[in-house]
């Protein structure tokens, strides 16, 4: 009887284990609404079917400034196999210096503004830029980055993401 308590005890524990082991770092992206800067907008909903990278910023900030390049780099190299960006700009950051930065930089994705904070503050409670998510095509968060990331390191979880079906 004791070895049969011990064998089911170590499978439910086994079982636990596994499940918390395939779903470490994959949570459901939080419902969002983003309005962008023509004034439509999108939901977490439309992040659904594609790798999207969404990046929480400011124009004040020196490091999303610096890595913006490589942003816009990494859509260009992906958007056509699936690959989306969506830019928040952080509630703080003045509207018009936003609109100014993402037409004299050309941004070539899509650009929302959280007026209210409560984007940031669903996704985490985003106090820090650059803070950015890669969120799958099922609509999960599978990695966070807070500051610039390893954009190699990037490239790679894109590409992966990717190739799943």
């Amino acid at each position: 009887m004791k070895k049969l308590l011990y064998v089911a005890a170590t499978a439910i524990a086994l079982a636990i284990g596994v499940s918390v082991y395939l779903q470490t770092g994959v949570s459901a992206a939080p419902a969002s609404t983003f309005v962008l800067l023509d004034g439509s907008k999108k939901s977490t909903e439309d992040l659904k079917g594609k790798v999207t990278l969404v990046n929480f910023w400011a124009t004040s900030c020196v490091t999303c400034v610096a890595e913006m390049p490589k942003v816009i780099a990494t859509y260009d190299k992906y958007q056509a196999q699936g690959y989306d960006t969506l830019a928040i700009a952080m509630s703080y950051d003045p509207p018009s210096y936003v609109v100014n930065f993402a037409q004299t930089r050309k941004l070539p994705f899509k650009v929302a503004i959280d007026n209210t904070g409560a984007v940031a503050k669903a996704w985490g409670d985003v106090a820090l830029t650059p803070t950015t998510y890669v969120v799958n095509k099922r609509g999960e968060i599978v990695k966070r980055y807070v500051g610039e990331p390893d954009f190699a390191e990037l490239h790679r979880l894109i590409e992966k993401l990717l190739a799943e079906a």
